[in-house]
């Protein structure tokens, strides 16, 4: 189904208009293009029903002017609908408005008299409407959320209607109360699957009496009627799943765990058995090897029975494994105080303890120009020294003041990470995968990024992370030109490939941000590709062990983030994770208290007399 034409949009009112111009003028198809047209900027709108009628009486019915094919314009299936109708079809009428609801379920289609009337179910078969009502609620989630459920309304309408007049079919029955609870008739949904169990036990019914159970918040009684599905049916394990995850809702992770193994036991490749059985591991123990291996499952299983969102909600604004870490150190609290204070911020002076990443002090000098950055001392090991020897430096220091060292990305790399960084991915595989789009921008261009941020994008989020937290930007754009460089080169085996090598070299350079969004990149390589993941989970713990060693001597700001990304790590050895825990959860960790930033600030800061 398509929207229709690439001209601008007319309004309906436009739309009918020309219609009206048409049909005086005998010319049927643009009159019915049109009135298609005004259809679709305004379904339920008297004039577009009043100009198709007329339209109808002068055609035969207009059938003929509305046919369908493989990507019909949805004001086209609509006008066919209400013809249909008209023509004493509703029956059909009805599927052609459902197939418009799950083209674009935020139309009212169906908010018109004839779908509504009392009388319609009369004319129509009980397991027709069954099926439409659960064509409708295929196309919406579960809930709906409030503020969408206002175009569905008209087929909660025809479900009344449809009940009483068929009070004793089942399966009417159990799709009306599917599409019930989905608009939130939580109440009316169980008392219709109820009475559908009633009229025929059957698994499907159980089925949904469990739903609008579990939605009521009638926990046991959803589980039981679930239980009774299975009795129906042991080998649908499907509904093994649901248990499982009404289980886990309840947080009764074990006896959720030994139904998914019961459905495995049975078909270790059931999807839906596999998905919720590595999700609710996760939710058990934290271990990062039950995603690896939904993400490896999910690469060799392409032809799933349906779209699953388990790994995306385990990895959900979980560092590294579904969003960019802010940024540590004092230099970017500062900033971030800074530019929330406004004036306090002018004619400051920041005193720093020790020198912080190169990344850091660019970004505040950037953002905040008024501010001057003071260094107290640089700590041994120095920072500013690579932490191995590269031939790919991209800074140079002049005593504490850090340029970069490579020359600026072109104006279309520029606006190609513009248009692709965001500090949010549902799972690092997804990460890599909207990297392609990097895929042809050269390795200076991809260098050129990481130390020549182009300025946020002029969208609503670019905004935000201007005004309230330029670093996170800047992290953005290092990342993604970091998934970029696993683009880069592909056909070059992994070991000896320019990827690997400029990525390391990159983890290894000056402590830096560059280092984290290198490692990620890494780490996302090893998530995509199993047969690199030993030699990453090498490259990552080394270098955490090394991170733990400067930080006996010296404050390491990016010491967390790289504990963050050990964890995200697949096949990572135990003593680094173990490691990497106490990296977390130790003094460098700490997170920001009420004041913390205040004090933070008046600490480091003085007024220029």
């Amino acid at each position: 189904m398509s929207e229709g034409r690439d001209d601008p949009p007319l309004s309906a009112e436009e739309e009918l208009a020309l219609a009206r111009l048409a049909l005086d003028e005998g010319d049927l198809a643009h009159a019915a293009g049109h009135v298609a047209g005004a259809l679709t900027r305004s379904p339920t709108l008297p004039e577009a029903h009043e100009t198709l009628a007329r339209l109808a009486a002068v055609s035969g019915g207009g059938l003929d002017l509305f046919p369908l094919h493989q990507r019909a314009f949805v004001g086209t299936v609509v006008a066919r609908a209400h013809l249909l109708a008209a023509a004493g079809r509703p029956a059909e009428g009805l599927e052609l408005l459902a197939a418009a609801t799950g083209h674009d379920r935020s139309a009212d289609w169906a908010g018109v008299p004839w779908v509504t009337a009392p009388e319609l179910p009369e004319r129509l078969d009980p397991e027709g409407i069954a099926q439409v009502l659960m064509q409708v609620c295929a196309a919406t989630p579960d809930p709906v959320p409030r503020a969408d459920r206002a175009p569905l309304t008209p087929y909660l309408t025809l479900a009344r209607n449809a009940v009483t007049v068929h009070p004793e079919h089942a399966l009417l029955l159990g799709a009306a109360s599917a599409l019930a609870r989905r608009l939130g008739e939580v109440t009316l949904a169980v008392r219709w699957a109820s009475r559908g169990v009633r009229v025929r036990p059957s698994k499907l019914g159980e089925v949904w009496l469990g739903y609008a159970y579990r939605s009521a918040g009638r926990t046991r009684e959803a589980l039981a009627a679930l239980g009774r599905a299975v009795d129906h049916d042991p080998d649908d394990l499907a509904v093994y799943a649901d248990i499982a995850g009404t289980l886990a809702d309840t947080g009764r992770l074990d006896e959720a765990l030994e139904w998914t193994d019961r459905a495995l036991a049975r078909n270790p490749a059931f999807d839906c058995a596999v998905h919720t059985a590595h999700r609710l591991r996760f939710q058990r123990d934290g271990d990062v090897a039950h995603l690896v291996a939904l993400a490896d499952f999910v690469r060799d299983h392409p032809d799933d029975s349906h779209e699953h969102g388990d790994l995306a909600e385990c990895c959900r604004s979980r560092p590294w494994l579904g969003q960019v870490t802010p940024a540590a150190g004092a230099a970017v609290a500062v900033l971030r105080h800074a530019l929330a204070a406004e004036q306090d911020a002018l004619g400051a002076t920041v005193r720093l303890e020790t020198l912080e990443p190169p990344s850091a002090l660019r970004t505040v000098a950037a953002a905040a120009p008024d501010l001057r950055v003071e260094v107290a001392e640089v700590a041994e090991p120095d920072p500013r020294e690579p932490r191995r020897a590269t031939d790919r430096p991209l800074w140079r220091w002049d005593g504490t003041v850090a340029a970069p060292a490579v020359p600026a990305p072109s104006a279309e790399a520029a606006d190609r990470i513009r248009q692709l960084a965001h500090p949010a991915w549902p799972h690092p595989p997804a990460a890599y995968d909207a990297a392609v789009g990097l895929a042809t921008l050269g390795l200076p261009d991809l260098l050129g990024l990481l130390v020549h941020p182009p300025a946020a994008p002029p969208t609503g989020l670019g905004r935000v992370l201007a005004g309230q937290d330029p670093s996170l930007w800047v992290r953005c754009v290092q990342v993604w030109a970091c998934l970029g460089l696993l683009h880069h080169r592909t056909d070059e085996p992994w070991a000896s490939s320019t990827r690997r090598r400029t990525l390391v070299e990159l983890v290894w350079g000056v402590e830096d941000w560059i280092t984290e969004a290198a490692l990620f990149a890494l780490v996302t390589a090893a998530w995509v590709d199993p047969s690199v993941r030993e030699d990453v989970a090498g490259v990552v713990a080394d270098r955490l062990a090394d991170a733990a060693a400067v930080a006996r001597d010296r404050n390491v700001p990016i010491a967390v983030s790289l504990a963050y990304l050990a964890l995200a790590t697949p096949a990572l050895d135990p003593a680094t994770a173990a490691l990497a825990g106490e990296l977390i959860s130790g003094p460098a960790a700490g997170r920001s208290r009420p004041g913390r930033l205040r004090r933070l600030w008046d600490r480091l800061t003085r007024r220029r007399g």
